[in-house]
């Protein structure tokens, strides 16, 4: 009896062994598929940092943009005595 169950066992585990191998090499979570997904996301990651580097630098625009907008305006104001619409412009000499 016991060697009849190793007759029916023994391919049942070549079976088994066979499907295992089947999905470590050719699955969705094959050696080769996650090999292309690590490549895949290396890239990506890169991509992603030079965005990043991108954003940085626009940012750094943007805020001397507004910083350099705001020095004129002032010295629009203080020293041409320039106005915003609706705007009553007062000099008091000291």
């Amino acid at each position: 009896m016991a060697s009849n169950v190793g007759k029916r066992l023994l391919p049942l585990l070549i079976a088994l062994l066979v499907i295992f191998q089947l999905q470590l090499w050719l699955g969705r979570g094959s050696i080769p598929n996650v090999r292309q997904m690590e490549r895949d996301l290396s890239e990506q990651l890169a991509r992603n940092q030079q965005a990043k580097s991108r954003n940085e630098q626009l940012q750094a625009e943007v805020r001397d943009l507004k910083e350099g907008l705001e020095i004129v305006e002032e010295k629009a104001r203080t020293e041409l005595g320039m106005v915003k619409p609706n705007e009553i412009f007062v000099q008091v000499n000291k």
